[in-house]
């Protein structure tokens, strides 16, 4: 492809890393500073980075710049590393400092888990277990179903999110070993359970009634 006279200029617009809603060490002890600081300033930055890397090239090869390409090679680690930045920015807002989290959630939020769960215990309960059973690497999500008003929980492996075509995100939690491992180890059913401290429902709720 050639850009003739004429034509608008090919622009990949590219990614930038969101500062943090809190300092390092805001969500301790539940998240250690050193934690906090490998996982943002280690993996998310480097999401962001793959995914302009990709767009780069991307783009060169609309401009026809690029000469020989493997169009999948370039897709589907993109794909990768765009939700890994996306997912994290929307995990930082999902958790607030240390004492301003956690509890229960109020608002329309409450009204669904208890009119589906019967209670906010059991709502909790049922996301514990759907997210200890995630096998590997990934995270456990919270959808909004808008046709039935349903919350539905579901674990994605990887970053390649297995979407439900019209399901708002409410609320999700890391499952990626680089989230825990150096805190928790191999015990992250321990991470899981500190994590509850954190949750910003406040966050959920507002992105709820957005809908």
């Amino acid at each position: 492809m050639e850009e003739n006279e004429g034509v608008p200029k090919v622009e990949f617009k590219k990614y930038e890393l969101k500062p943090l809603p809190y300092t390092l060490d805001a969500l301790e002890p539940y998240i250690s500073k050193d934690l906090l600081d490998i996982h943002y300033n280690g993996h998310h930055k480097g999401y962001v980075t793959g995914a302009n890397n990709l767009l780069t090239r991307y783009e060169k090869v609309i401009k026809g710049d690029e000469g020989s390409y493997d169009l999948q090679g370039i897709i589907r680690p993109l794909v990768f590393n765009v939700n890994g930045n996306k997912l994290h920015t929307m995990f930082w807002n999902n958790m607030a400092p240390t004492g301003k989290g956690g509890s229960k959630p109020g608002g329309k939020l409450a009204d669904l888990i208890d009119r589906q769960y019967g209670s906010f215990e059991k709502f909790r309960k049922a996301f514990t277990d759907v997210a200890n059973s995630l096998l590997g690497t990934g995270w456990t999500i919270l959808y909004y179903d808008k046709e039935t008003e349903n919350l539905n929980i579901s674990t994605v492996e990887n970053h390649f999110m297995n979407h439900i075509a019209e399901m708002p995100v409410l609320l999700i939690v890391d499952e990626f070993e680089h989230a825990y491992y150096l805190q928790y180890k191999n015990k992250r059913v321990d991470f899981i359970t500190a994590w509850w401290n954190l949750v910003n429902w406040d966050d959920a709720e507002n992105r709820l009634r957005k809908l």
